[in-house]
């Protein structure tokens, strides 16, 4: 009786895993294989919108020379400040590096002695008349940028000078020295502003003591490269 019980046991549990075997097959979830991996990337998540602008930058012409002329103000020591002009020629040696030739014209004016006196004068109508002529190193320490409005650059660079030359003033010629900054503003690729500030150093005795006079010179100017 017993063995009876397990034959009927055995042959349940038979008809159960082949109707397990069945359901599977009927609903398609058989033994599958998994699909292959994907070889796409996945999609980028962000997509950003961003509007961008065009610059026009106008760069330094590849002619390494430069010509213009400049206008300012020159306080003469001791004798008042009046107009001053010139012209400068440059060679610009390397990106940083240029070697700078300026000429340039002022008048002096009358000492504090001349107009509380009423009348004495130290020097002639022509004796007033100055005249300098410089051969200068410059170098570009401080090359850049100015961005004018959204869409226009312009190439400037603020750069420092020192030179020797001739001053030719009160009846005599003066060795002189000079020494300043000056900030260029390129407004084309050939055409800049030019910015200056200088100070021209000579020895002189006409007031009756000789002393190393300061004059100090700021001009605005205009050159082309060429």
């Amino acid at each position: 009786m017993e063995s009876r019980f397990r034959v009927l046991f055995l042959i349940g549990a038979m008809i159960s895993l082949s109707g397990c075997a069945a359901t599977k097959n009927l609903f398609g979830i058989g033994d599958q294989e998994a699909p292959p991996p994907s070889a796409e990337a996945p999609g980028q998540v962000i997509d950003p919108d961003v509007e961008r602008r065009e610059i026009k930058e106008p760069a330094i012409d590849r002619e390494d020379w430069e010509i213009g002329a400049f206008a300012g103000i020159m306080s003469i020591e001791d004798f008042g400040t009046d107009l001053s002009y010139g012209v400068r020629l440059a060679y610009h040696v390397t990106e940083g590096f240029f070697v700078e030739a300026a000429g340039g014209y002022s008048r002096a004016g009358f000492t504090s002695f001349e107009v509380l006196s009423g009348g004495a004068t130290l020097l002639t109508d022509d004796e007033r008349d100055l005249y300098y002529y410089n051969l200068s190193l410059g170098y570009n320490i401080l090359p850049g940028e100015v961005f004018v409005g959204e869409g226009r650059a312009y190439n400037s660079s603020l750069y420092v000078i020192a030179g020797l030359g001739s001053t030719t003033f009160a009846g005599d010629d003066r060795f002189t020295v000079n020494f300043g900054a000056g900030y260029r503003f390129l407004l084309t690729d050939a055409v800049a502003l030019h910015l200056d500030f200088r100070d021209h150093l000579f020895d002189i005795d006409v007031i009756g003591e000789e002393k190393t006079a300061h004059n100090l010179e700021a001009t605005l100017g205009v050159t082309v490269f060429f």
